[in-house]
């Protein structure tokens, strides 16, 4: 049996990882690198395997940072099966396909910068030598509609949670909740080969235990391998209550002054924790029945239906809201904004709003047009509730930046800037080493899906014996 590391090797995102046993090749998710601009040529690298050779994939949860380049994994020749929970494939679908479009989106806009034709050129939607305006783009995509929809059509066998299932013969997978977002899972696979036994535990990404949508997460009572995600494992987050409090102090302190709250936000879990968050204030009076709050994001509209799908996905105590009646996402004054037209109106807006938009490291999206309109003003203010990779702007703002470079252009940065990482869906150091204590009978365990720095200072705590930090396509014997 051998186990080799092909993304989220000493960074945090990328996450794919191959177990070789039994004749067959398991591949545990197939994730986007994210961050700067740099990364681009990390994703169309070679995988460190042929995409061919792959019979099965496993995918723990439907962030794009774990199922993103599913769809580059099908153009270079994948052809087997995909595997995951009901609510992930409903999510990671959704996710795929907003991929798609938002690379397209960056290549227009690039093409543009450089000379290309602008959208209103060409009403007929070609251009002079005969081609669809879109195919000129697809060369700078990582992959296409096409490729996306081939990755799709592979969605197979839907898992359910504590229910072992033969996977291959020989090998059995049971997947427990990992509490981190809806249908998220950590993954139990079970293989004999020549008469031995072997388990390995996949974490994918561990949650934070004691937020209002999610489960505590599960572990099995055992396992000989462990491979871990370690994102915070070198800090304790912020208890959830302080960080729902500093959230509505954040809200209140910019009304006060007049200006807009920007919430840079990602899709899955985020933006319905905060709108959950928000939905309790105004229940509660703690903050104005009127606020206007606008969601502008519509893959995160998309993703709040699938939630509401779901109910029975989340703790006990979310039951009885709906029960009543009463839809946790919904906000009496809540502006849904789907299209481009309702995104650029809010950008009229001069102060008053909490404006919730995609993406939450603001590599793209709808925030980065709301960055450049309120990021300048003073009276403004952005808040961060979520990780931020290096090279981000999200993170130069973070960081203390003075000027941000957004659609090509330089911002001065004047709006008040917060950091509240009580919100975040990963466990932190002394729950991710709780998590690990748990397991019974570790042999192994590898840490992955952090910073370097991070990972050591997360070895060096876990104090476990035969502990590895792979480099990527590292290939380990078992």
């Amino acid at each position: 049996m051998n186990l080799s590391f092909h993304g989220a090797t000493r960074t945090v995102t990328g996450s794919c990882h191959l177990l070789g046993c039994n004749g067959r090749r398991i591949l545990v998710d197939c994730g986007l690198f994210q961050g700067g601009r740099e990364l681009r040529e990390e994703n169309e690298a070679a995988f460190g395997f042929d995409a061919g050779s792959i019979d099965i994939v496993l995918l723990t949860h439907a962030h794009l940072d774990h199922c993103g380049r599913l769809p580059l994994l099908a153009r270079r020749g994948f052809r087997g099966e995909v595997v995951a929970t009901p609510a992930t494939f409903e999510l990671a679908r959704l996710v795929i396909l907003d991929s798609v479009h938002l690379q397209l989106e960056d290549a227009r806009h690039h093409g543009h910068r450089d000379g290309g034709h602008r959208d209103g050129d060409h009403r007929d939607g070609n251009h002079r030598d005969g081609r669809r305006r879109d195919d000129r783009h697809h060369e700078d995509v990582l992959y296409s509609m096409v490729d996306a929809m081939e990755a799709i059509g592979r969605f197979g066998r839907a898992a359910a949670y504590r229910k072992p299932f033969e996977l291959a013969p020989g090998i059995r997978a049971t997947f427990f909740d990992a509490g981190h977002i809806l249908g998220s899972a950590s993954i139990l696979l079970e293989a004999q080969e020549h008469g031995r036994r072997r388990s390995f535990l996949f974490s994918g990404d561990i949650g934070n235990v004691g937020r209002p949508l999610s489960r505590r997460p599960e572990t099995p009572a055992s396992a000989d391998v462990v491979v871990m995600e370690a994102t915070y494992g070198d800090r304790r987050h912020r208890p959830y209550a302080a960080s729902v409090d500093e959230l509505y102090e954040a809200i209140d302190a910019t009304l006060v002054r007049g200006g807009n709250v920007l919430i840079p936000t990602f899709a899955l879990e985020r933006t319905q924790e905060i709108l959950y968050a928000l939905h309790q204030a105004i229940a509660r009076r703690r903050l104005p029945r009127g606020l206007p709050v606008f969601l502008d994001s519509p893959m995160a509209v998309s993703a709040t239906e699938i939630f509401r799908k779901h109910p029975d996905a989340w703790p006990t105590e979310i039951g009885p809201v709906f029960a009543g009646g009463n839809d946790p996402f919904d906000l009496p004054n809540l502006t849904v904004a789907r299209e481009t037209s309702d995104s650029m109106a809010i950008n009229r807006i001069s102060g008053g709003a909490v404006i919730l938009a995609g993406s939450g490291m603001c590599t793209g999206g709808r925030i980065v047009h709301h960055l450049r309109h309120n990021l300048g003003n003073e009276k403004a203010s952005v808040i961060f509730v979520g990780f931020a990779a290096q090279g981000t702007p999200a993170r130069h703002i973070i960081d203390g930046a003075k000027t941000v470079r957004l659609l090509g252009e330089d911002i001065a940065v004047r709006a008040h800037v917060h950091t509240i990482n009580g919100f975040s869906a990963h466990a932190d150091q002394p729950e991710l080493l709780a998590w690990h204590n748990g397991i019974a009978g570790v042999r192994q365990t590898f840490v992955v899906h952090a910073e370097t720095s991070v990972m050591t200072a997360f070895a060096e705590r876990l104090g476990t014996a035969n502990l590895h930090i792979p480099e990527l396509h590292a290939r380990f014997e078992v």
